[in-house]
């Protein structure tokens, strides 16, 4: 689980990330086979601009900045951010930044938006705020993809099944993928209502 929002505090996530491997995201199975999901869910091959908030200690952006131009990359823990800099030092194409959302949502738009294990921090008003910037933000031919957690654990504000129905509600979306288990939820919206296979056809 990614961080960004109000509760917990970031004391708590400091603690957290002085840990030699903060939720396991390195050791576990789970985590690594999460992570090629979402990354096997989009639907290009290549992004021009990736925006990834909560990108907590940069196992994901590794992957992301892989497939992309550029990627800005953030999280509200300082400390976190300093572990993705040591982690990403070799990338010329990531820039890392300290912020929270709604708040510090970037002025730019973005070809892939990646709203992952951190809704369920924020407020109902907050989520909402995040989702509306991202729908307008979005490239005509861009990607949002929401990953969450979707058991109960004490700290959430919203269930995952809110939180995407939340994005999947936003005019102009269309969803292109849709993956469920009980552990987590992964959903993919695009302005482009094609589908992949249909664009490559007439390519």
């Amino acid at each position: 689980m990614n961080n960004i929002g109000t509760a917990p505090k970031n004391t708590e996530f400091e603690a957290i990330f002085a840990l030699p491997d903060p939720w396991g995201f390195e050791s576990l199975w789970y985590e690594a086979r999460k992570r090629e999901l979402l990354l096997a869910a989009l639907p290009h091959r290549r992004y021009g601009r990736v925006f990834e908030p909560a990108c907590a200690n940069g196992l994901l952006t590794d992957a992301l900045a892989r497939r992309a131009n550029e990627v800005l990359a953030m999280d509200t823990v300082p400390q976190a951010i300093a572990l993705a800099e040591q982690r990403l030092a070799t990338h010329r194409n990531i820039t890392l930044r300290v912020g929270t959302l709604p708040r510090d949502w970037p002025a730019q738009t973005f070809d892939l938006i990646v709203l992952s294990e951190f809704g369920y921090y924020l407020s109902s008003d907050q989520w909402q705020q995040v989702v509306a910037r991202a729908a307008a933000s979005v490239s005509e031919d861009g990607v949002i993809v929401a990953c969450h957690w979707a058991r109960p654990f004490e700290g959430r504000t919203l269930s995952t099944r809110v939180l995407h129905a939340c994005v999947g509600r936003q005019s102009g979306l269309h969803r292109h993928a849709h993956h469920l288990e009980p552990d987590f939820e992964l959903d993919v919206w695009s302005p482009n209502p094609r589908s992949l296979r249909s664009r490559e056809a007439s390519a």
